[in-house]
């Protein structure tokens, strides 16, 4: 299994997504808060597509793979 863009991207997506909530609670910063949740979802959902993406084509190969 490898490793594509979207994993990539998706996972930075929710660990900046995560640093942002931790500023804004520790700031009292209630949007702060909110923004960084919704780069949690929106890094996951990426990361979660990325993921699909690699399965689909790691079982397009194996099929390839198995004799008919």
């Amino acid at each position: 299994m490898g490793i594509n863009k979207d994993q990539v991207e998706g996972r930075v997506k929710e660990a900046a997504g995560k640093v942002q909530e931790s500023v804004g609670k520790a700031t009292n910063s209630t949007t702060q808060q909110v923004k960084g949740l919704a780069k949690q979802v929106a890094g996951n959902a990426q990361a979660g597509y990325g993921d699909l993406k690699e399965n689909v084509k790691d079982g397009a190969k194996e099929s390839e793979r198995r004799p008919r």
